[in-house]
This record gives structure tokens, sequence and C-alpha cells, in this order.
């Protein structure tokens, strides 16, 4: 019993929705690209933030070369104190970029300044080799947390305790 349709009518509707398929699959693998090179732009961003970190207390730690010592907080490698112009070590306080929240202050146990910095993230890093000498030690890491940009004072001269203030 004929009903006046044709026998080709559902395969429009049928290509549409495996074209629709196809869409979808190729934007899920553009946005996993997009995350993927995101990670590493903020892994890129957080070498440089780090490395930035690192220098800013070697700088305060060599400032005053009769008196080396650490800084106490952020606040000193902002605004260096010791001398009668204001010093500043570091542009601004910069944020972990895989956070977004205030970096990890890695202490000297004896004197309770400011060695480096650590970020808080545990997700697992891209970079995994091909860093510069002094982060020889990332290589291998199971997350941006054991990225450590410590500053390490030399064994030659002692580091001196900040004086209390009044």
């Amino acid at each position: 019993m004929p009903t006046g349709k044709s026998v080709q009518s559902g395969f429009t509707y049928l290509f549409v929705l495996m074209l629709i398929a196809l869409i979808g699959m190729g934007l899920a693998a553009a946005g996993s690209l997009w995350r993927t090179d995101a990670q590493r732009a903020r892994e890129v961003e957080l070498l440089f933030i780090g490395s930035q970190y690192r220098q800013a207390i070697r700088s305060y730690y060599e400032f005053d070369r009769a008196q080396p010592r650490l800084p106490q907080g952020i606040d000193d490698l902002l605004e260096d104190h010791r001398r009668p112009e204001i010093v500043r070590h570091l542009r601004r306080a910069y944020r972990d970029p895989f956070t977004g929240s205030e970096f990890v202050l890695i202490r000297d146990p004896d004197t309770e300044g400011i060695l480096g910095v650590a970020s808080q993230s545990t997700a697992v890093p891209f970079k995994t080799a091909g860093f510069p000498p002094e982060y020889e030690g990332f290589s291998g890491t199971a997350s941006y947390a054991e990225w450590r940009f410590v500053f390490t004072p030399p064994l030659s001269q002692p580091v001196q305790p900040r004086p209390p203030k009044p």
C-alpha cells in the first residue's frame, strides 16, 4: 500500500545527526588542545614567577653584605627599609598561576626567613625534562607543588637573625 512518501525520506535527517556528532567530536578535540596549551602557558608563567621570587630573595640577602639576612615576609621584598631610600627587590606580589592564591613560603628553620616559594597545585606537570641547571630537581616531579624555587645562601656567610621590632 503506497503512502506517497519517497523511500529515501530519512537519510537527510540521519546525515544531519552524523554531521552534528562529527562537529561535537571536533570541538571536544579543540577544547582538549586548548586546555593543554593553557596549562603549558601556566607552566612557563610559574617558572618565570618562581625565578623572580628566587632572584628577589637573593637580592635582599646580598643587599647588605656586612650583615646578610633573609626576608621575613613578602613585604620585605616589596619595600626594603634597611636604607633611607626604599629599595624594591620584587615588583609585586605574584599569585600562583595554577591556584590563583598566594604561594607557599619556604622558611629557614633557624632564622624563620624566607628561602623560597612553592605552588600549592597538585596537578601533574607536562614539562618533565629540559629544565635550566638551577632547576634540575624539577625533572620527574609528580606535581607542581614539588617545584620549589629556593635561594640557597652561601655557606661562608652566616645568616643574621632579624632584629626585633621596637
